[in-house]
């Protein structure tokens, strides 16, 4: 069953706008419609593809509005596009407001019912659903949802437990391009990042405190005692300055490339050695499974949904967040054993086309799609 799907998602740099925006193009490529309604184009998005249409919220400001009522241009936009373009359903990415933007459009969308379908990713639930004035309507926008996935076992559980939600939470994990994200036939002995042949780190993210960025640059101080490398900071946010000012302190800044925000990171990806996730939580870890995919093993954190995706030892290593110490040791055995990191790099690459594709998790979608769109 083909469907005409309108999908909302934050369009900037971070796991739920790359999730939703790949989710899009991997649905239009199948031969499905996909509206995405945003106040942005989302940041992996070429709207040049096939069966991608992207719609605009324009929000208006007046004397009166102390804060842009983005919510509601939200919701207008999302009625219109419905009803213009005949949508099947919505599915909208992180609970807040995008699941109340996607309840008034159902109930001003008259021609027919309009289901939608809530997608939580992590900190939606953990940050934006525990602060105690977003808690009720939080919880009345999940309970509200004709449908509601989560990205981990350990978000809906997460979910279901802290805000006693009843209705059925269907665990439809991320997933990764396996023809996009793949290892380099021969990684360069040398690169433009590198050019004295250091082995290459890399750390990808919004740089957000829970994403524990600082670890990253003591990590690689720890680690150069014992083995050459260089660390590739890719991506932006309110820890790269500290990041960069802890980089000079430990006299490693000539060790760190800061690359901003990137939109192939496919391409930068399979040139490194070791991927750092040093997380305070994760509630899957989507950087760490595009990485596996391109044979990088992951150095991440025993956290919430991380070892639903990386088997410790096997396809990577965890370890608890701030140890410093041992996740450097890791990162250490990894630079130095060449014949440990190709069987670790093996397994990870395994562990993405077996359990992660899109082959395997697009057609979940799919499926819940055409459930949710004859239950209403």
């Amino acid at each position: 069953m083909e469907v005409n799907v309108g999908i909302t998602c934050y369009p900037t740099y971070g796991g739920s706008g790359i999730v939703a925006t790949e989710l899009g193009l991997e649905l239009a490529n199948r031969g499905h419609e996909v509206h995405f309604i945003s106040y942005a184009n989302p940041i992996r998005l070429d709207p040049d593809t096939p069966r991608i249409h992207y719609h605009e919220v324009e929000v208006s400001t007046y004397p009166l509005f102390q804060y842009p009522p983005y919510s509601l241009a939200l919701a207008s936009r999302m009625a219109e596009v419905a009803a213009m373009y005949r949508l099947d359903l919505l599915h909208v990415h992180y609970a807040i407001p995008h699941s109340i933007s996607a309840l008034l459009a159902q109930q001003m969308t008259r021609r027919r019912r309009l289901p939608f379908i809530t997608t939580l990713h992590g900190t939606d639930i953990t940050l934006v659903g525990a602060d105690r004035s977003y808690f009720p309507i939080t919880r009345f926008s999940i309970e509200q949802s004709d449908g509601i996935t989560a990205i981990s076992e350990y978000l809906q559980k997460k979910t279901a437990d802290f805000f006693g939600v009843k209705k059925e939470i269907r665990v439809i994990k991320n997933f990764v391009n396996c023809d996009i994200y793949r290892p380099l036939e021969d990684r360069p002995a040398a690169s433009q990042y590198a050019p004295r042949g250091e082995k290459l780190l890399i750390h990808v993210s919004n740089f957000r405190p829970v994403k524990r960025v600082l670890d990253c640059i003591r990590i690689l101080a720890e680690a150069r005692r014992q083995a050459p490398a260089h660390l590739l900071m890719v991506g932006d946010g309110p820890e790269r300055g500290p990041a960069e000012q802890l980089a000079r302190e430990l006299g490693v800044d000539r060790h760190v490339s800061f690359l901003g925000k990137q939109n192939h990171v496919e391409r930068i990806f399979p040139l490194a050695h070791v991927l750092l996730m040093p997380s305070e939580l994760e509630s899957f870890g989507l950087a760490a499974l595009e990485g596996m995919a391109c044979g990088v093993p992951p150095v991440a954190t025993r956290v919430g949904g991380v070892p639903e995706l990386i088997t410790d030892g096997e396809d990577g290593f965890l370890e608890a967040p701030g140890d410093v110490a041992a996740q450097a040791r890791r990162v250490a055995q990894l630079l130095l054993d060449e014949s440990l990191h190709a069987r670790v790099s093996s397994a990870a690459r395994q562990t993405a086309e077996t359990r992660f594709c899109t082959s395997k998790i697009i057609p979940l979608y799919e499926d819940y799609y055409k459930q949710i769109s004859e239950s209403v």
